[in-house]
């Protein structure tokens, strides 16, 4: 269990001050000066050891990431770029970040900024948070103010935070796509290599990370990597922000340790399952894009990256959406199936096609109009969709119908039965007949 002490967002809940004076006196922008002055590689080294996986979804190691960036200029600058365009189904942690404990974000922006030697980090905003992007505005106006972002700053490192606001797209949350639209392009995704890293925006060396992955570091460079990795399980430590949606007493964003049980999260912040455990049916556990998991294998699977993997779906964000017996399940993965397939940019036939078929299939197993071999056609489909896509939006369509497959087959079965008793009952010549 996670100890008040070892809790990384003291304002989550925006129960305190947030001006810059309220984050001090909580231990924030706490010797900086000092972490700066240790150098490049310590930061980097630290945050290696530190163990921190990238808390946007795909869990990519943040040191390492920070480390690909060169370490001498070519005379090109260099850039962090924030990725703050959540718009995941089951995702709001970073919304809350924003909204109300900016400085972490910032502070992080200048302490992560300074290992890749860049002057400058474009924050992008998702475009449906407008009061998230005022709030961290007034916060990065404080800094500037208070004399530690800019030029000749009281940290010694010259840095400008700008806040750019997308315009509501989703495929603007995978970084190339964010890069194309920071530089006033259509949100695409770029082929990689080469990656961000050598050529990100406008041509230059670019590091692209999650809200949180950011407005952890300065905590962990404070408090040292021992501290951070002694939390959780290998490969999975430290902190993180979970949010419980859907059929629990109390819906909320919580930061917990790492490797907490389902049960532990649910009974101990969410106020349990609506209407008792025996109601559960089902999870996501991490998002809209993860696979759909049953709720008898979820109750006492581990919350981290390896135990998502241990029940077949993933942790991506930390997003559980709870569904209890009132579900209709096959309704609740064509809603997915349907948010994908319009948010889709097109850009690869796999995926633009794909989505589209699946959502329309999904859509008559909804009703029932289907026949039973269509399930193993549509579960063939989204394995062409999976891994045939620039970007991974493809894979996060065809992951959630998988899990439903995989875990439901009988009630999309029984289903079928039930539409096809009552069409002969009814004498109605069936679509999906042959």
């Amino acid at each position: 269990m996670l100890k008040d002490q070892d809790r990384i967002f003291t304002n989550i809940y925006g129960l305190h001050d947030k001006s810059l004076k309220g984050v001090m006196s909580r231990g924030h922008w706490d010797g900086t000066k000092q972490i700066l002055e240790k150098g490049r590689d310590w930061i980097i080294n630290e945050m290696k050891a530190s163990g921190l996986r990238g808390r946007g979804g795909a869990g990519f190691p943040t040191g390492l990431k920070w480390s690909f960036m060169p370490k001498e200029s070519d005379g090109r600058p260099h850039y962090l770029v924030v990725n703050a365009d959540e718009s995941e189904p089951g995702t709001c942690k970073d919304r809350d970040i924003m909204r109300h404990d900016p400085h972490t974000l910032i502070e992080g922006c200048l302490i992560a900024s300074f290992a890749m030697g860049a002057h400058t980090a474009y924050i992008y905003v998702r475009g449906e948070y407008i009061r998230e992007r005022e709030a961290l505005q007034a916060a990065i106006d404080e800094c500037y103010d208070a004399g530690l972002l800019g030029k000749n700053n009281k940290h010694g490192w010259d840095m400008d935070v700008i806040v750019h606001h997308g315009a509501g797209a989703y495929i603007c949350g995978e970084e190339t796509a964010l890069l194309e639209s920071l530089e006033g392009k259509k949100g695409q995704p770029r082929l990689k290599p080469p990656f961000p890293a050598n050529m990100g925006l406008y041509g230059c060396p670019t590091t692209v990370n999650n809200v949180e992955s950011i407005a952890v570091a300065p905590t962990i460079l404070r408090r040292g990597a021992g501290w951070f990795s002694g939390i959780g399980r290998p490969n999975n430590v430290g902190t993180k922000l979970f949010m419980i949606s859907g059929h629990v007493n109390t819906p909320c964003t919580v930061e917990d340790a790492l490797g907490v049980t389902f049960r532990e999260i649910i009974e101990k912040h969410a106020g349990g399952i609506r209407g008792g455990w025996d109601n559960l049916l089902a999870v996501i556990p991490g998002g809209a894009s993860c696979p759909i998991v049953k709720g008898e294998d979820m109750m006492d699977a581990v919350m981290d990256f390896d135990g998502m993997r241990e029940v077949k779906s993933s942790f991506g964000t930390g997003g559980m959406i709870v569904m209890d017996k009132s579900t209709d399940v096959i309704k609740a993965i064509w809603r997915i199936a349907a948010f994908f397939k319009h948010e889709s940019c097109g850009q690869c036939t796999p995926c633009r096609e794909g989505t589209g078929w699946m959502m329309r299939v999904m859509e008559r197993m909804v009703r029932g109009n289907a026949q039973k071999r269509e399930i193993d056609m549509l579960f063939e489909v989204t394995k062409q969709v999976e891994g045939h896509t620039i970007c991974a939006l493809g894979d996060a369509a065809a992951w959630p119908i998988q899990g439903l497959i995989r875990n439901f087959r009988p009630e999309i079965e029984a289903r079928i039965d039930q539409y096809t008793r009552n069409a002969v009952a009814h004498g109605v010549v069936m679509e999906a007949a042959e």
